[in-house]
């Protein structure tokens, strides 16, 4: 079975499919600002484009790990979202308090999505 691989880098790769699997690299905000909302529309976005890409969309959603540089900031994260999950296809989650790569970072997302 092959593997295709997007934007590739020298560390990692934005995203990953295998099967009827993709698997999206962690993403954090391309541009970010002091603000968790913003910070998380910008790599809602970001995941939008990658799944386009493999050939899928968000409505086919398996799981997703978000991580929270200060965990009190959940509700803010959820503001976005809650705008942006498919609804009824809302994929198994986690949300965990972590420190991030670098203080500027406020929110990172991975996701595993489904092709059909």
């Amino acid at each position: 079975m092959p593997v295709r691989r997007i934007n590739v880098g020298p560390r990692m790769s934005q995203a990953v499919v295998h099967g009827n699997t993709v698997y999206v690299a962690g993403q954090v905000a391309a541009n970010p600002t002091s603000s968790v909302a913003e910070q998380t529309k910008q790599i809602l976005g970001q995941i939008d484009a990658l799944l386009k890409e493999a050939g899928t969309e968000k409505n086919k959603l398996v799981s997703a790990t978000v991580w929270l540089a200060d965990i009190r900031s959940f509700d803010e994260m959820n503001s976005m979202w809650d705008s942006w999950v498919a609804p009824g296809h809302t994929p198994a989650r986690a949300t965990v308090e972590a420190k991030l790569a670098g203080a500027k970072y406020l929110v990172e997302i991975a996701v595993v999505a489904a092709l059909d």
